[in-house]
C-alpha cells in the first residue's frame, strides 16, 4: 500500500518517516520523495497516528486524489531540477508526462486549478532557486549551469532569471560574495 506525503523533500524528510513508520508497527518496502510504501494495510488507528505525528514534523499525510497528483507531480519536478545530474533529454512537459503516465494537459489544468500558478511557472521557480544554489557554489560557469538545467542559451537563462530575481545572474553573484566578505570581517 503507498501512502502520499506532502512536503517531503529532503533526506532528513525520509528518514523522519520512516522512523514515525516504525513507531506505529508498519513495515515499508521503501520511503522515497513523499511517498512510503508499506508491506501490509493500514488501520483507521494507524493512519490517524501516523497522520498526527507526521504533522508535528511539518509533514502532511495526503488523502484525496488530487491532493496526492499535485503532490507527484512536485517530486518529479524536484527530482527532475534539483537531484538530476544530467537535464532530460525530452521536453519538460513530456518528461512529467512519461513519468506519472498521465497526459501533460490534464497535469497542466489540474496542477493550476490546486495550486493557483502554472506548471511551467513552478519549474521556472524551481530551475531559478537551482541556479541560485549553484551560482553561489561557484563550481559551475553561467554556460555550464545553462547547459546543466536545459536552457536553449545563456541569454534565455539570464532573462528568465531576471524576470524572476529582479537582478542578472553576476550581479546576484556578487551580492552574494560581498555580503560573505562582510560576514567574514565581523
Amino acid at each position: 500500500m503507498k501512502l502520499y506525503i506532502k512536503y517531503m523533500v529532503s533526506l532528513r524528510c525520509k528518514m523522519m518517516v520512516e522512523e514515525e513508520l516504525k513507531k506505529i508497527g508498519l513495515k515499508y518496502v521503501v520511503v522515497d520523495l513523499g511517498m512510503a510504501e508499506v508491506l501490509e494495510g493500514i488501520t483507521e488507528e494507524q493512519r490517524e497516528k501516523l497522520k498526527k505525528n507526521l504533522l508535528k514534523s511539518g509533514l502532511e499525510l495526503l488523502d484525496d486524489k488530487k491532493s496526492i497528483l499535485i503532490e507527484k507531480i512536485k517530486n518529479v519536478i524536484t527530482e527532475m531540477i534539483h537531484h538530476s545530474e544530467e537535464p532530460p533529454k525530452e521536453n519538460y512537459s513530456d518528461y512529467i508526462s512519461h513519468k506519472l503516465g498521465y497526459d501533460y494537459t490534464y497535469l497542466s489544468n489540474t496542477f493550476s486549478e490546486v495550486k493557483g500558478i502554472t506548471l511551467q511557472q513552478f519549474i521556472i521557480m524551481h530551475k531559478i532557486e537551482r541556479v541560485k544554489e549553484l551560482l553561489l557554489y561557484d563550481e559551475l560557469n553561467l554556460t555550464e549551469i545553462s547547459y546543466k538545467l536545459n536552457y536553449s542559451s545563456v541569454a534565455h537563462l539570464s532573462n528568465q532569471f531576471k524576470k524572476i530575481t529582479g537582478l542578472s545572474p553576476s550581479f546576484y553573484k556578487q551580492l552574494k560574495q560581498k555580503r560573505k566578505g562582510n560576514l567574514e570581517n565581523l
